[in-house]
């Protein structure tokens, strides 16, 4: 079975003019894309969209907003609040998706697909992370709205875990795979589907062996931190995320296939800014903010994985391959040069605490 995605076999090649003229401590790519973040609202959301537009061309939109984004409507008008937040001269292209219920009409499925600007539905298990309460609890009843998805080419966006309290937290994931993804892949063939910020060994391997209507995206700090990180010196609750952290050969399954070159895999940062008071407390929010310093933290694992080569084609070919997009042709350049990440980031009434506070990234933007 082909790894590739229609035209996802063309490579993602250097420029070759370009690695003429930047030093050899430097890595010069077409311009990313992320395929999964998290930007808010209200007075938080500036900040996170500045974040990301200065690394990321456009961005998948996470609809679980509180209320969530379940209509056409609600969509487009997040996306203007979008817009109207970015940085003066910023050019940033939200994809907006929406927020799958067992309410969902089929009808909104054409709607979204005529206006061009909705790119994907979301399912969240009843429960399964921050805003999710209005998620599914019965996928069979949205089976409706899925064909209707299949049918318009729409793609669903799982966040794949079950919320069954007599499953372990740490085997939702591959839990998952078999109670619910095998049986949807088998009832909707033609649905394209992305399996994100997957966390198991399990998950790569059974993308790995899926047909090419299954991709998945990888964060980065899924890439970097294992489940030690959790627990380092103490509880660390700005290490805690959903999925959570699984042990070390997990990780390395994860950068074995973010590296690996093939195109099912690619970049999701599933970055996910709290307020620190909500993160600091006596039961905090899941969620790692890294749209401040996303692309340099990939850079160091694929460096780390002596695949610096294949960082452009996780990064800037394969999602938009995968959703039928141009890639982008700008780029942005990479400089090996390490820096401080602030201890804290304000957005808007409040401080964030991203991942590596305090502490040196290896690559920086130029």
């Amino acid at each position: 079975m082909s790894d590739n995605f229609g035209d996802g076999a063309r490579r993602c090649a250097p420029d070759a003019d370009a690695k003429a003229q930047v030093p050899a401590a430097s890595l010069r790519l077409i311009r990313p894309d992320d395929w999964h973040v998290h930007l808010r609202d209200g007075a938080m959301l500036a900040t996170a969209v500045a974040d990301s537009a200065r690394r990321f061309a456009r961005a998948i939109v996470m609809p679980n907003l509180d209320p969530p984004v379940r209509t056409v409507d609600e969509a487009l008008a997040y996306r203007a609040r979008i817009l109207s937040a970015l940085p003066a001269g910023a050019r940033f292209e939200p994809l907006m998706t929406l927020y799958l219920t067992e309410e969902t009409r089929p009808a909104e499925i054409a709607q979204a697909r005529a206006t061009g600007l909705v790119h994907a539905v979301k399912y969240y298990p009843a429960g399964a992370t921050t805003h999710a309460a209005r998620g599914v609890r019965d996928l069979a009843r949205c089976y409706p709205v899925l064909a209707a998805m299949e049918r318009h080419d729409l793609p669903l966006l799982l966040h794949g875990e079950v919320t069954d309290p007599s499953v372990d937290v740490f085997d939702r994931e591959a839990m998952f795979l078999e109670r619910h993804l095998s049986p949807l892949m088998r009832a909707f063939p033609g649905l394209r589907m992305v399996l994100e910020h997957i966390t198991t060994r399990a998950a790569v391997e059974f993308v790995s062996a899926a047909p090419q209507t299954l991709a998945a995206t990888v964060t980065a700090h899924h890439l970097l931190l294992d489940r030690n990180a959790l627990f380092a010196g103490g509880l660390r609750p700005h290490h805690y995320c959903l999925p959570l952290l699984k042990r070390a050969h997990h990780r390395a399954a994860l950068v074995g296939a973010a590296t690996g070159g093939n195109p099912k895999f690619f970049l999701g940062t599933d970055s996910a800014p709290h307020p620190r008071h909500a993160k600091e407390s006596s039961c905090g929010c899941a969620g790692i903010y890294t749209a401040h310093a996303a692309l340099e933290l990939y850079a160091e694992v694929f460096e780390k994985a002596h695949a610096l080569d294949r960082l452009e084609g996780f990064a800037s070919c394969y999602g938009p391959d995968f959703y039928r997009l141009p890639r982008n042709q700008d780029r942005v350049t990479l400089i090996k040069a390490p820096w401080r990440v602030p201890s804290t980031i304000t957005a808007g009434t409040d401080v964030l605490v991203p991942l590596r506070a305090g502490e040196d990234i290896a690559w920086q933007l130029s």
